[in-house]
């Protein structure tokens, strides 16, 4: 993808693809700028991109200041991108929110929705001002071996995701057929692809517990509840998907209007559609959180032995309150409403299931097309992806039982929090730089809420993986996660410094330290203009 894309006749930054950047010593030099002016592809001569044959067009003659005919012809990748905040990682997040907290986190719920918004508002503006997507600008401005190390980590939130659908696909078979299709046949069928309960639940408490950041009584349990929330929620793969889909429409990205009119409208359909997948987030957390809070193993037993559950041993004669997964949700639901509703949530986490692993496959196709230049069909990366995480859900789902398949989720919500960095501070740093974006750049507004919200996601997370890491009891693998965090810690301070020097903290630009007298603009950057005319 080198130097496709770039309008020829125009002098620009040579782009950052495989090439290093120019070194002094061992340092980058300033004189090239730390990253290069990135000007966005002209109409026809676009990046290659496997699902952008054709484009869809944009009405014209439209004068009016909103128009539901541009909207409509603008809607769709908001839509795909919002499937992935209804994926089987959510609805279990849901579920236990419900059970563990009640009302009590549903303002986790909105707050990190709300967040999620704002970052999917920076990745369409990326795709739509640049003409390419987060991981081509990546594949542009960082050098070889952190341009490898973060495809790397993106592709192992990709793989992690995809196995959360792979588990939800084969408990959903298990329950639809009672036990009869095991839960390693379950996943084998996975292989070949590629709600509704009546409860009358406490308004005033759903709105208390929306809209009042506050959890009255709550332990650490539920604490960690709410952390889980925010790393169920936000996913680092939705980014980069987002920032591609937006490439479907046609847009003339040297008119500076339809650009501006683009973005609108991009960000008023992601609006709704987020607020649609809410909406269902919420429906699931206030069935579970007025029919199953501060309820105990004991009355749940007693309920599905009166019901005739042939699940009854999952739920011990104590008194300890009840704990419960993608799995024993739909066996309490049927416990309580009947079979119907086992067999509708059951149809319900198929659906997310599959139409999750839809987000994934797309996802993975352009992070592997913009890091790596690599052009494969849909058909070979649905096969690498599912294959990947086919092999160690089938083997936990041969040798253990359902609560050590659904227990996966828990490890792999944590897999997708450590990968949040590398998707949140790239959309940072390069939607900040006027080089890359021009007039549509952050303000200094967005500068400051990003880099703030980024570091409270990252840090919320952080502290998820730590509670996650000392419940395991084991000092080899403390020792063993303690390596790994030493490395993954170095590379997330690289980007950090990156971004930081993107927000103009300029006396961390290294390069600059030998150069003090250069010009009173104290650039963190030579920030060229674009080479093409807005």
């Amino acid at each position: 993808m080198g130097e496709q894309g770039v309008e020829e006749g125009t002098e620009h930054a040579p782009l950052r693809g495989p090439q290093e950047p120019p070194q002094e010593n061992g340092v980058i030099q300033s004189t090239q700028g730390l990253y290069s002016s990135t000007s966005p592809p002209a109409s026809d001569d676009e990046p290659f991109s496997t699902y952008f044959e054709e484009k869809v067009p944009i009405p014209e003659d439209v004068t009016q200041v909103f128009s539901f005919r541009k909207l409509w012809a603008f809607t769709g990748p908001g839509f795909l991108m919002s499937i992935a905040y209804l994926d089987p990682g959510n609805i279990e997040s849901d579920l236990q929110s419900g059970a563990k907290a009640g009302f009590k986190l549903l303002w986790v719920l909105l707050g990190a929705t709300i967040i999620g918004l704002l970052l999917q508002r920076l990745a369409a503006r990326l795709g739509v001002v640049t003409g390419m997507h987060l991981a081509e600008v990546c594949n542009r401005q960082y050098p070889t071996v952190p341009r490898i190390l973060l495809w790397l980590m993106v592709e192992l939130a990709i793989i992690g995701s995809d196995m959360q659908e792979v588990i939800g696909c084969a408990i959903a078979f298990n329950l639809l057929s009672m036990g009869r299709i095991p839960l390693w046949g379950g996943v084998l069928i996975t292989i070949i692809d590629t709600f509704y309960v009546m409860v009358r639940p406490d308004q005033g408490e759903l709105l208390k517990g929306m809209f009042l950041p506050y959890c009255e009584n709550c332990d650490s349990a539920q604490m960690e509840q709410a952390v889980g929330i925010v790393g169920a929620v936000i996913m680092p793969h939705n980014i980069y998907l987002h920032s591609a889909l937006v490439k479907s429409r046609q847009i003339d990205r040297g008119n500076k209007k339809e650009v501006k009119e683009a973005n609108k409208y991009y960000f008023i359909e992601s609006t709704i559609a987020l607020f649609i997948s809410f909406l269902i987030n919420v429906f699931v957390v206030a069935v579970f959180a007025e029919a199953f809070y501060d309820k105990t193993n004991i009355e749940v037993n007693a309920k599905c032995n009166a019901s005739g559950s042939p699940h009854t041993d999952l739920f011990p004669l104590d008194n300890s309150t009840l704990q419960v997964d993608i799995f024993k949700g739909g066996v309490v639901l049927g416990c309580f409403f009947g079979p119907a509703a086992l067999y509708i949530w059951a149809i319900g986490i198929l659906a997310a299931g599959q139409s999750s692993t839809m987000t994934g496959t797309y996802s993975g196709q352009f992070v592997m097309e913009g890091f790596l230049n690599l052009r494969w069909s849909r058909f070979a990366r649905v096969l690498l992806t599912r294959s990947i995480a086919i092999f160690p859900t089938l083997l936990v789902a041969i040798f253990q039982d359902v609560q050590h398949l659904t227990g996966m989720n828990d490890f792999l919500n944590v897999l997708q929090s450590m990968q949040l960095p590398f998707a949140l501070i790239p959309i940072l740093t390069f939607t900040s730089l006027t080089s890359i974006m021009d007039d549509f750049a952050n303000g200094l507004v967005w500068k400051i809420g990003g880099g703030v919200v980024i570091l409270v996601v990252c840090a919320i997370n952080m502290y998820f993986v730590v509670v996650y890491v000392t419940s395991l009891n084991s000092v080899a693998l403390y020792v063993l996660v303690a390596l790994l965090c030493i490395a993954y810690l170095s590379f997330v301070c690289y980007l950090a410094w990156q971004c930081l020097i993107a927000l103009g903290v300029s006396c961390l630009d290294v390069s600059c330290l030998g150069n003090r007298v250069s010009n009173n603009r104290h650039a963190v950057f030579i920030e060229e203009q674009p080479a093409y005319d807005t």
